[in-house]
Parts: structure tokens; sequence; C-alpha cells
């Protein structure tokens, strides 16, 4: 019988994965920048291996974010039964990021520089959104 990955070390490897991901580096180019293989970097964004202190250290700085990006909105271990820390962000998001049309989406927004223009993409996504929820009013 094989033991479940903790939540802690799931989440971090998804933090992993979507950061890699927006980079668009392979998990191949991962691995050789840590000196690993393209299967252990899998193992540790599947969370089935655990990522020792060290190796968080070297993977944020490959990734180019704080060590802290990788636990940030991640499960707590403090008397929460497993529950996810307030602002958490949700799997759907890691989801989005890891399809190409997510990742081409996120590539494309984060190079917009004007903020009002961000916002407005962001207003017009989201009444596209709320147009596809109404029913038809036909």
């Amino acid at each position: 019988m094989t033991k479940a990955p903790n939540p802690v070390d799931k989440y971090v490897g998804s933090r992993v994965r979507m950061r890699r991901i927006m980079l668009g580096m392979s998990q191949e180019k991962l691995g050789e920048a840590l000196g690993l293989t393209f299967q252990q970097i899998q193992k540790y964004e599947k969370g089935t291996n655990r990522v020792g202190a060290s190796r968080i250290q070297q993977i944020s700085e490959v990734l180019q974010v704080p060590v802290s990006f990788l636990f940030e909105g991640g499960p707590t271990s403090a008397g929460s039964g497993g529950g996810f820390a307030e602002g958490a962000s949700p799997t759907y998001v890691s989801d989005f990021l890891a399809t190409s049309e997510g990742l081409a989406l996120t590539r494309a927004f984060t190079r917009i520089t004007d903020a009002k223009l961000r916002r407005s993409i962001v207003d017009l996504v989201e009444r596209i959104a709320a147009a596809g929820e109404e029913p038809d009013k036909a």
C-alpha cells in the first residue's frame, strides 16, 4: 500500500509546476539546472517526493521567485486538519495555467504594462464570462 502525498508537498509541487510553466521551462530544463532528471522533477511536482530545504532554495533561484512563493496560500499544518490558509490559491488556477491557453493568456497579459488597459481587459473578460452564464433571453 502506497502512502498518500503530504498536502504541503503536493501544494509546493503544484507551485513549482505553475511557475515553471509560466516561464515556458520544461521539466527537463529545470532538472538540468538542478542536476536532476525530469522524472525527479515530475515526482516533486506531484508531491510524491519531498523537496528538501536546500533544494527548495535552489528551485526558487532557478524559477526566479522567493522561497515564500512556493508556500503562499498553501495548506497549513498547525492544527487545521490539512485545511487551507486564508487566501488559498484554488487548484483551478494552477490547472488553468497548465493549459496552453492559460499559459498563452498569462504570458500575453503580463507583457501589457498599461494598468488601465489591463483593468479594461479583465472587465471585458468578466463581462464575456457573465454573458455566457446568463440563460438565453430569446
